[in-house]
Protein backbone atom coordinates (compact mmCIF):
# COMPACT_ATOMS: atom_id res chain seq x y z
CA UNK A 1 0.00 0.00 0.00
CA UNK A 2 1.42 3.42 -0.94
CA UNK A 3 2.38 5.79 1.84
CA UNK A 4 2.51 9.53 2.15
CA UNK A 5 5.92 11.18 2.47
CA UNK A 6 6.26 14.52 4.24
CA UNK A 7 9.30 16.77 4.02
CA UNK A 8 9.49 19.89 6.18
CA UNK A 9 12.12 22.60 6.08
CA UNK A 10 12.69 25.83 7.95
CA UNK A 11 15.56 28.28 8.36
CA UNK A 12 16.30 29.00 12.00
CA UNK A 13 17.15 32.48 13.26
CA UNK A 14 20.22 31.10 15.05
CA UNK A 15 22.42 28.02 14.59
CA UNK A 16 21.45 24.89 16.50
CA UNK A 17 24.74 25.20 18.41
CA UNK A 18 23.86 28.72 19.63
CA UNK A 19 23.88 28.79 23.45
CA UNK A 20 20.90 31.19 23.62
CA UNK A 21 17.89 30.00 25.66
CA UNK A 22 15.51 30.15 22.68
CA UNK A 23 17.73 27.83 20.66
CA UNK A 24 17.92 25.32 23.50
CA UNK A 25 14.18 25.59 24.03
CA UNK A 26 13.51 24.81 20.36
CA UNK A 27 15.91 21.87 20.34
CA UNK A 28 14.60 20.41 23.61
CA UNK A 29 10.97 20.81 22.56
CA UNK A 30 11.78 19.15 19.22
CA UNK A 31 12.75 15.94 20.99
CA UNK A 32 9.49 15.86 22.92
CA UNK A 33 7.50 16.60 19.76
CA UNK A 34 9.17 13.71 17.88
CA UNK A 35 8.44 11.30 20.72
CA UNK A 36 4.79 12.35 20.78
CA UNK A 37 4.32 12.25 17.00
CA UNK A 38 5.99 8.85 16.72
CA UNK A 39 3.11 7.40 18.76
CA UNK A 40 0.39 9.08 16.70
CA UNK A 41 -1.99 6.84 14.71
CA UNK A 42 -1.02 6.90 11.04
CA UNK A 43 2.64 7.70 11.67
CA UNK A 44 4.95 5.11 10.10
CA UNK A 45 8.58 6.31 10.30
CA UNK A 46 10.96 9.25 10.03
CA UNK A 47 14.52 9.78 8.91
CA UNK A 48 16.98 9.39 11.74
CA UNK A 49 20.71 9.78 11.58
CA UNK A 50 22.68 6.76 12.72
CA UNK A 51 24.66 8.83 15.23
CA UNK A 52 22.04 11.55 15.86
CA UNK A 53 24.57 14.27 16.70
CA UNK A 54 23.11 17.74 17.17
CA UNK A 55 23.98 20.00 14.24
CA UNK A 56 25.76 17.34 12.16
CA UNK A 57 22.96 16.90 9.64
CA UNK A 58 25.20 17.19 6.58
CA UNK A 59 27.81 14.70 7.79
CA UNK A 60 25.42 12.17 9.30
CA UNK A 61 24.71 8.69 7.97
CA UNK A 62 20.99 8.66 7.13
CA UNK A 63 20.92 5.09 5.79
CA UNK A 64 18.13 4.42 3.30
CA UNK A 65 16.93 8.04 3.61
CA UNK A 66 19.97 9.11 1.59
CA UNK A 67 22.42 11.96 1.88
CA UNK A 68 21.10 15.01 3.69
CA UNK A 69 20.05 17.78 1.29
CA UNK A 70 18.51 21.24 1.57
CA UNK A 71 16.69 23.58 -0.82
CA UNK A 72 18.73 25.94 -2.96
CA UNK A 73 17.48 28.94 -0.98
CA UNK A 74 19.22 27.78 2.23
CA UNK A 75 22.31 29.99 2.49
CA UNK A 76 23.43 29.51 6.08
CA UNK A 77 26.05 27.18 7.52
CA UNK A 78 26.61 23.49 6.98
CA UNK A 79 28.83 22.62 9.95
CA UNK A 80 27.81 21.55 13.44
CA UNK A 81 28.55 25.08 14.67
CA UNK A 82 26.79 27.00 11.87
CA UNK A 83 23.81 24.89 10.75
CA UNK A 84 20.66 26.97 11.22
CA UNK A 85 17.85 24.81 9.91
CA UNK A 86 15.26 22.29 10.94
CA UNK A 87 14.19 19.59 8.50
CA UNK A 88 12.15 16.42 8.81
CA UNK A 89 11.34 13.56 6.48
CA UNK A 90 8.59 11.18 7.53
CA UNK A 91 6.09 8.60 6.30
CA UNK A 92 2.36 8.53 7.04
CA UNK A 93 -0.65 6.42 6.11
CA UNK A 94 -2.39 9.49 4.69
CA UNK A 95 -2.95 13.23 4.98
CA UNK A 96 -5.57 13.14 7.76
CA UNK A 97 -3.33 11.39 10.34
CA UNK A 98 -0.45 13.74 9.46
CA UNK A 99 -2.71 16.78 9.82
CA UNK A 100 -4.04 15.58 13.17
CA UNK A 101 -0.53 14.98 14.51
CA UNK A 102 0.78 18.33 13.30
CA UNK A 103 -2.12 20.55 14.32
CA UNK A 104 -2.92 19.13 17.74
CA UNK A 105 -1.14 18.74 21.05
CA UNK A 106 2.50 19.52 21.62
CA UNK A 107 3.32 20.11 17.94
CA UNK A 108 0.54 22.67 17.66
CA UNK A 109 1.99 24.45 20.70
CA UNK A 110 5.38 24.49 19.01
CA UNK A 111 3.85 25.84 15.78
CA UNK A 112 2.42 28.76 17.71
CA UNK A 113 6.02 29.69 18.61
CA UNK A 114 7.54 29.17 15.13
CA UNK A 115 8.17 32.89 14.56
CA UNK A 116 10.34 32.95 17.69
CA UNK A 117 12.67 30.40 16.11
CA UNK A 118 12.28 30.52 12.33
CA UNK A 119 12.94 33.16 9.70
CA UNK A 120 10.08 34.10 7.41
CA UNK A 121 11.55 33.10 4.06
CA UNK A 122 8.53 33.35 1.79
CA UNK A 123 9.16 29.77 0.63
CA UNK A 124 6.92 26.78 1.33
CA UNK A 125 7.94 24.91 4.47
CA UNK A 126 6.48 21.49 3.75
CA UNK A 127 5.48 19.19 0.92
CA UNK A 128 3.72 15.83 0.54
CA UNK A 129 3.95 13.12 -2.12
CA UNK A 130 2.87 9.51 -2.42
CA UNK A 131 5.52 6.76 -2.40
CA UNK A 132 5.21 3.05 -3.18
CA UNK A 133 5.23 0.73 -0.18
CA UNK A 134 8.70 -0.70 -0.84
CA UNK A 135 10.33 2.71 -1.37
CA UNK A 136 12.04 4.90 1.22
CA UNK A 137 11.94 8.57 0.26
CA UNK A 138 15.24 10.42 0.37
CA UNK A 139 16.19 13.88 1.54
CA UNK A 140 16.85 14.80 -2.09
CA UNK A 141 13.32 13.66 -3.02
CA UNK A 142 11.95 16.03 -0.40
CA UNK A 143 14.09 18.94 -1.56
CA UNK A 144 13.21 18.49 -5.24
CA UNK A 145 9.51 18.28 -4.45
CA UNK A 146 9.58 21.32 -2.16
CA UNK A 147 11.37 23.30 -4.85
CA UNK A 148 8.83 22.03 -7.42
CA UNK A 149 6.00 23.19 -5.16
CA UNK A 150 7.61 26.62 -4.88
CA UNK A 151 8.17 26.93 -8.62
CA UNK A 152 4.98 25.33 -10.00
CA UNK A 153 2.34 25.19 -7.23
CA UNK A 154 0.64 22.02 -5.99
CA UNK A 155 0.50 19.02 -8.32
CA UNK A 156 0.29 15.22 -7.86
CA UNK A 157 4.11 15.30 -7.66
CA UNK A 158 4.21 17.77 -4.74
CA UNK A 159 1.25 18.98 -2.71
CA UNK A 160 -0.01 20.44 0.57
CA UNK A 161 -2.89 20.07 3.01
CA UNK A 162 -4.67 22.93 1.23
CA UNK A 163 -4.18 21.43 -2.24
CA UNK A 164 -3.91 17.64 -1.82
CA UNK A 165 -3.89 14.97 -4.48
CA UNK A 166 -5.07 11.38 -4.33
CA UNK A 167 -3.00 8.32 -5.13
CA UNK A 168 -4.50 8.41 -8.61
CA UNK A 169 -3.26 11.97 -9.14
CA UNK A 170 -6.62 13.70 -8.98
CA UNK A 171 -7.24 16.69 -6.71
CA UNK A 172 -8.39 15.67 -3.26
CA UNK A 173 -10.38 17.40 -0.55
CA UNK A 174 -8.63 20.09 1.45
CA UNK A 175 -7.49 18.70 4.79
CA UNK A 176 -8.49 20.79 7.80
Amino acid sequence: MPRLALYTFGVLKAPLADPAPLTHEFYDLGGAVYRKISRHPGYLAHAEAAAGDRGSLFEADWGAWGEFAVPAWYAKGRTAQTTALAATLSLWTGPRPAFDAIYTGLHREALSRRHDWFERTGHPNYVFWWVPDAMTPTWQDGVSRLEHLRDHAAAPHAFTFHHPFTLEGTPGDRVR
